[in-house]
């Protein structure tokens, strides 16, 4: 935001406004928590009324009515402020926390319904801080502000109103104070928005710097890349250090600001009191209530002008939030429902550009998997075999051709149906914290019985492991699986997919990282998984796929050699030569 932006222009009021939004539905408690925070600011402001009468008529003139009363209205008083507080803190704390879950559904749920190249294209510890810091820091705006707002500006009206009420000449030390405070604020307001976003970014390069380094311990370690993480860590929480000292050095000087204006106007007053004048017709009473009142006035003032921080905290990270939620969310223009395909695919001159670096991948594939058989796809990294099948379940769309299934655009599928078809085996297992069951029978696959589930793992090669846990297919794996070792969590990921029984199955290096048993393991389970099923395999070992139907060679995001193993080394070309080359190097590792 440029010095000459209005802090609150017409995008702030809109941001502000949907934020509030989320309130409505505790209206009720709202008005409670309304009248709460009213009787809170309005106490004081009556009791500093009592004042006058205390001084001039209970001291100086010994009024036995109110020798009687004066004790009674100063305790019903604060038991009134007393009620109000807690009322006006719970109700405020009971909206706020409300709020905040409300919109860290939001977030979760607009995170759910994202394209895959939204994750590709922003970091993941920007992505987690938005659910835990910056829908934090919106509680602060829409509740918290709201709080000091209603009780702090009762007590101003209410000392104003006590001032005006007693003395309006007076009163008139407040044209000093008011306009520098106003002033004071503005300014202030201008700088905590601009701080604030960049608070934002610094949080979400914190976390994502633990997150790195907490998941790549062994890494760090092996590699001693402790010294680098460190300096790394301290470099982002040395931003963010640097950036929460501006937002109190700004805080600072509001406060010695509004300060300095408090004391000439305490100055203005004492001067028009002590005119030859007025001196004599203003009784004690009147100048200790109006200074009284006036000292009462300026610490609300100053939280009025310091909630702007608050505020403008809120609002940048509200304005984040919603950005996130107004994300369109993954296109789905299909209408037909596919209830279960042939698995008759073929790719016609697809071409795929990323958005992000405008980098061709994909230029011009033309492919035939007939249903039922397994097409290999091998080639160097970053020759696009990934980028092919990610196609598949529409991670990506093709930027041109089209792919056809069972004779109809792939695109015309409703998406939920189309990804229906699909089993999908990576290298890089995804398990999450919970059973080996609900593991395997995740998602829609979680009306499973359990019967089916044993199958499924038997089917797997991986009831060998999990009858050997402590609670069998209902023990805990813990977070990512990581009380598995490799070959366990891929042969969960198996079970997985033979739960679902796809039509159309795709093993992304399934075996590459692994050892030689558990590789035997697997291939077996595969052997079963594929079968009567359309496969499409990326392989690194070619020794794995050498009975594919057919074997599709990718050079540079094209196909340039394509048939079946023997058909391929005939030929003696980029096939043959990464065949000779696995087979030297085996040999050499045998040797």
């Amino acid at each position: 935001m440029s010095g000459k932006t209005p802090v609150w222009d017409a995008e702030s009021w809109r941001i502000y406004k949907r934020l509030l939004g989320y309130t409505k539905r505790y209206w009720m408690i709202g008005v409670v928590t309304v009248i709460g925070m009213a009787l809170d600011g309005g106490s004081l402001a009556a009791f500093t009324q009592k004042l006058r009468p205390m001084i001039d008529d209970l001291f100086a003139k010994k009024d036995p009515y109110l020798i009687f009363w004066m004790p009674i209205w100063i305790v019903g008083i604060f038991a009134l402020r007393g009620v109000g507080t807690y009322i006006s803190s719970y109700g405020i704390s009971y909206i706020g926390r409300n709020v905040v879950q409300a919109m860290q559904a939001d977030v979760f749920a607009a995170y759910l319904r994202l394209p895959a190249t939204f994750f590709g294209g922003e970091p993941s510890g920007q992505q987690i801080s938005r659910i835990t810091y910056t829908s934090e820091q919106v509680a602060a705006a829409s509740t918290d502000a709201v709080k000091v707002v209603v009780t702090e500006g009762v007590t101003v009206v209410g000392m104003l109103y006590v001032m005006l009420h007693n003395s309006a000449y007076l009163s008139l030390a407040l044209l000093v104070m008011v306009p520098a405070i106003a002033l004071i604020a503005t300014a202030v307001s201008r700088r905590y928005r601009q701080i604030s976003r960049r608070i934002q970014n610094s949080m979400g390069s914190v976390t994502g710097t633990v997150e790195e380094s907490v998941g790549a311990h062994r890494e760090v370690r092996i590699y001693g890349g402790q010294p680098h993480e460190a300096e790394r860590f301290d470099e982002v929480t040395h931003r963010a250090r640097r950036l929460n000292l501006k937002i109190a050095a700004t805080n600072a000087f509001s406060s010695t600001a509004i300060q300095t204006v408090a004391a000439f106007a305490l100055a203005v007053l004492v001067y028009l009191a002590t005119r030859p004048s007025v001196i004599n017709s203003i009784s004690p009473g009147v100048f200790v209530t109006v200074l009284t009142a006036m000292g009462a006035l300026m610490p609300s003032l100053k939280r009025l002008a310091n909630v702007q921080a608050n505020v403008q905290r809120g609002l940048s990270a509200a304005e984040d939030l919603f950005e996130v939620m107004d994300r369109p969310p993954e296109a789905d223009r299909g209408t037909r429902e596919l209830v279960r395909t042939r698995g008759d695919l073929h790719f016609e001159d697809v071409r795929l550009t990323y958005a992000r670096n405008e980098f061709e991948a994909l230029r011009g594939v033309d492919l035939h998997c007939a249903p039922g058989t397994v097409t290999a796809l091998v080639g160097r990294s970053g020759s696009g075999k990934s980028s092919l099948v990610s196609l598949l379940p529409r991670f990506n769309e093709p930027s041109g051709g089209r792919i056809v299934l069972d004779g109809e655009n792939y695109e015309d599928y409703t998406l939920a149906s189309l990804r229906r078809q699909i089993a999908w085996v990576g290298q890089s297992v995804v398990l999450f914290d919970a059973t080996v069951a609900n593991n395997i029978a995740y998602g829609e696959l979680a009306g499973a019985s359990e019967a089916e589930i044993v199958a499924a793992a038997e089917a797997a090669n991986a009831m060998e492991f999990i009858a050997r846990l402590p609670k069998g297919i209902h023990s805990q794996i813990g977070e990512r699986g990581n009380s598995l070792s490799g070959g366990q969590r891929q042969r969960i990921a198996i079970a997985r997919a033979i739960l679902k029984n796809a039509p159309i199955l795709v093993l992304d290096e399934a075996t590459s990282a692994l050892d030689t048993e558990s590789e035997r393991l697997i291939q077996q389970a595969l052997q079963k998984l594929m079968r009567d099923r359309t496969t499409l395999v990326i392989a690194h070992r070619l020794s794995t796929i050498e009975g594919a139907d057919q074997i599709a060679v990718m050079e540079q995001g094209r196909i340039v050699e394509r048939g079946s193993h023997a058909e391929l080394l005939a030929m003696g070309g980029h096939y043959a030569a990464l065949h000779r080359m696995q087979f030297h190097d085996a040999n050499l590792g045998s040797d």
